[in-house]
Protein backbone atom coordinates (compact mmCIF):
# COMPACT_ATOMS: atom_id res chain seq x y z
CA UNK A 1 0.00 0.00 0.00
CA UNK A 2 1.47 3.35 -1.02
CA UNK A 3 -1.34 5.70 -0.04
CA UNK A 4 -2.79 7.23 3.11
CA UNK A 5 -6.31 8.34 3.98
CA UNK A 6 -6.52 12.01 4.97
CA UNK A 7 -8.86 13.74 7.42
CA UNK A 8 -11.06 14.97 4.57
CA UNK A 9 -11.37 11.45 3.19
CA UNK A 10 -8.94 11.80 0.30
CA UNK A 11 -6.78 8.91 -0.87
CA UNK A 12 -3.34 10.48 -0.96
CA UNK A 13 -0.91 8.61 -3.20
CA UNK A 14 2.55 8.97 -1.66
CA UNK A 15 4.40 7.92 -4.82
CA UNK A 16 2.19 9.83 -7.27
CA UNK A 17 0.81 12.89 -5.51
CA UNK A 18 -1.25 15.42 -7.46
CA UNK A 19 -2.44 18.93 -6.76
CA UNK A 20 -6.02 17.62 -6.54
CA UNK A 21 -5.03 15.49 -3.53
CA UNK A 22 -3.84 18.53 -1.56
CA UNK A 23 -6.42 19.98 0.84
CA UNK A 24 -5.85 22.99 3.11
CA UNK A 25 -7.83 21.40 5.96
CA UNK A 26 -5.75 18.22 5.78
CA UNK A 27 -2.59 20.29 6.03
CA UNK A 28 -3.84 22.45 8.93
CA UNK A 29 -5.16 19.50 10.93
CA UNK A 30 -2.13 17.29 10.45
CA UNK A 31 0.50 19.96 11.13
CA UNK A 32 -1.40 21.04 14.25
CA UNK A 33 -1.13 17.49 15.59
CA UNK A 34 2.59 17.06 14.90
CA UNK A 35 5.15 18.16 17.45
CA UNK A 36 8.33 19.91 16.33
CA UNK A 37 11.74 18.50 17.23
CA UNK A 38 10.40 14.94 17.02
CA UNK A 39 8.52 15.56 20.28
CA UNK A 40 11.69 16.38 22.25
CA UNK A 41 10.49 19.78 23.38
CA UNK A 42 9.54 20.78 26.91
CA UNK A 43 5.88 20.70 25.93
CA UNK A 44 3.81 20.19 22.81
CA UNK A 45 4.75 22.69 20.10
CA UNK A 46 3.13 22.06 16.75
CA UNK A 47 4.57 22.30 13.29
CA UNK A 48 1.52 24.46 12.44
CA UNK A 49 2.45 27.07 15.05
CA UNK A 50 6.07 27.03 13.88
CA UNK A 51 4.90 27.68 10.29
CA UNK A 52 2.74 30.60 11.44
CA UNK A 53 5.73 32.10 13.25
CA UNK A 54 7.94 31.70 10.16
CA UNK A 55 5.22 33.33 8.02
CA UNK A 56 5.20 36.30 10.40
CA UNK A 57 8.91 36.84 9.80
CA UNK A 58 8.92 37.18 6.02
CA UNK A 59 7.68 39.92 3.70
CA UNK A 60 4.00 39.74 2.73
CA UNK A 61 4.68 38.35 -0.73
CA UNK A 62 6.41 35.29 0.78
CA UNK A 63 4.01 34.55 3.64
CA UNK A 64 2.08 31.84 1.80
CA UNK A 65 5.16 29.81 0.91
CA UNK A 66 6.51 30.36 4.43
CA UNK A 67 3.26 29.07 5.91
CA UNK A 68 3.41 26.03 3.62
CA UNK A 69 7.16 25.34 3.86
CA UNK A 70 6.57 22.25 6.03
CA UNK A 71 3.28 21.19 4.42
CA UNK A 72 4.81 17.97 3.10
CA UNK A 73 4.86 16.80 6.71
CA UNK A 74 1.07 16.67 6.64
CA UNK A 75 1.43 13.68 4.33
CA UNK A 76 4.70 11.99 5.34
CA UNK A 77 5.28 13.19 8.89
CA UNK A 78 8.40 14.87 10.12
CA UNK A 79 11.75 13.13 10.26
CA UNK A 80 14.61 14.70 12.17
CA UNK A 81 17.15 16.18 9.79
CA UNK A 82 20.00 13.74 10.58
CA UNK A 83 17.76 10.74 9.77
CA UNK A 84 16.26 12.39 6.68
CA UNK A 85 19.75 12.88 5.25
CA UNK A 86 20.30 9.10 5.47
CA UNK A 87 17.12 8.28 3.53
CA UNK A 88 17.36 9.55 -0.05
CA UNK A 89 14.14 7.72 -1.07
CA UNK A 90 12.25 9.64 1.63
CA UNK A 91 13.71 12.93 0.40
CA UNK A 92 12.60 12.07 -3.15
CA UNK A 93 9.03 11.23 -2.06
CA UNK A 94 8.86 14.40 0.02
CA UNK A 95 10.07 16.44 -2.96
CA UNK A 96 7.31 14.99 -5.18
CA UNK A 97 4.75 15.97 -2.56
CA UNK A 98 6.26 19.47 -2.38
CA UNK A 99 5.86 19.81 -6.15
CA UNK A 100 2.16 18.84 -5.87
CA UNK A 101 1.71 21.41 -3.09
CA UNK A 102 3.41 24.04 -5.24
CA UNK A 103 1.12 23.22 -8.16
CA UNK A 104 -1.98 23.32 -5.91
CA UNK A 105 -1.12 26.74 -4.51
CA UNK A 106 0.66 28.19 -7.55
CA UNK A 107 4.05 28.47 -5.83
CA UNK A 108 7.56 28.28 -7.17
CA UNK A 109 9.19 25.04 -5.97
CA UNK A 110 12.36 26.77 -4.80
CA UNK A 111 11.83 28.51 -1.49
CA UNK A 112 12.63 32.22 -1.44
CA UNK A 113 15.85 33.05 0.39
CA UNK A 114 13.90 34.62 3.25
CA UNK A 115 12.07 31.39 4.15
CA UNK A 116 14.03 29.23 6.54
CA UNK A 117 13.01 25.62 6.23
CA UNK A 118 13.83 24.32 9.72
CA UNK A 119 13.03 20.67 8.98
CA UNK A 120 14.59 20.15 5.57
CA UNK A 121 18.08 20.91 4.37
CA UNK A 122 18.40 24.65 4.76
CA UNK A 123 18.08 26.26 1.37
CA UNK A 124 19.03 29.65 2.72
CA UNK A 125 19.19 31.44 6.02
CA UNK A 126 18.41 34.93 7.05
CA UNK A 127 18.90 36.54 10.45
CA UNK A 128 15.14 36.82 11.12
CA UNK A 129 14.72 33.08 10.58
CA UNK A 130 17.65 32.24 12.85
CA UNK A 131 16.04 34.39 15.53
CA UNK A 132 12.92 32.20 15.28
CA UNK A 133 14.98 29.03 15.65
CA UNK A 134 17.01 30.53 18.52
CA UNK A 135 13.75 31.52 20.19
CA UNK A 136 12.34 28.00 19.73
CA UNK A 137 15.49 26.55 21.28
CA UNK A 138 15.33 28.92 24.26
CA UNK A 139 11.60 28.57 24.91
CA UNK A 140 10.86 24.99 23.91
CA UNK A 141 13.90 22.76 24.12
CA UNK A 142 15.47 21.22 27.22
CA UNK A 143 18.53 23.02 28.49
CA UNK A 144 21.75 21.64 26.99
CA UNK A 145 25.26 23.11 26.75
CA UNK A 146 25.78 21.96 23.16
CA UNK A 147 25.90 24.64 20.50
CA UNK A 148 23.86 24.78 17.33
CA UNK A 149 26.37 26.11 14.83
CA UNK A 150 23.63 27.59 12.64
CA UNK A 151 22.71 29.91 15.52
CA UNK A 152 26.18 31.39 16.12
CA UNK A 153 25.83 35.10 16.86
CA UNK A 154 22.02 35.05 16.84
CA UNK A 155 19.98 36.26 19.78
CA UNK A 156 16.43 35.00 20.47
CA UNK A 157 13.46 37.29 20.08
CA UNK A 158 12.41 39.22 23.16
CA UNK A 159 8.93 37.73 22.67
CA UNK A 160 8.46 34.30 24.23
CA UNK A 161 6.69 31.48 22.40
CA UNK A 162 3.56 30.22 24.15
CA UNK A 163 2.64 26.90 22.53
CA UNK A 164 -0.88 26.45 21.17
CA UNK A 165 -3.00 23.37 21.73
CA UNK A 166 -3.96 21.29 18.70
CA UNK A 167 -7.37 22.92 18.23
CA UNK A 168 -5.94 26.44 18.45
CA UNK A 169 -3.11 25.49 16.07
CA UNK A 170 -5.53 23.97 13.54
CA UNK A 171 -7.83 27.00 13.61
CA UNK A 172 -5.02 29.56 13.49
CA UNK A 173 -3.14 27.82 10.68
CA UNK A 174 -6.24 27.18 8.58
CA UNK A 175 -7.51 30.75 9.07
CA UNK A 176 -4.11 32.16 8.11
CA UNK A 177 -3.93 29.94 5.03
CA UNK A 178 -7.43 30.91 3.88
CA UNK A 179 -6.69 34.59 4.53
CA UNK A 180 -3.52 34.46 2.41
CA UNK A 181 -5.28 32.54 -0.35
CA UNK A 182 -8.14 35.03 -0.44
CA UNK A 183 -6.02 38.16 -0.42
CA UNK A 184 -2.64 37.69 -2.03
CA UNK A 185 -3.10 34.37 -3.83
CA UNK A 186 -6.71 34.32 -5.02
CA UNK A 187 -6.06 31.94 -7.92
CA UNK A 188 -4.73 29.24 -5.57
CA UNK A 189 -7.80 29.26 -3.30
Amino acid sequence: MTWILTLTGKRFELLAPTAAMIDPMDIAHSLAHQCRFNGHSKGFYSVAQHCCIVADLVPTEHQLVALLHDATEAYVGDLVRPLKQLLPAFVDIEHRIWLAICERFNLEPELPACVHDADLIALATERRDLIALATERRDLMPSHPGTWECLAGTQPSTTRIKPWGTTEATVNYFHRLMQLLSTTHRAAA
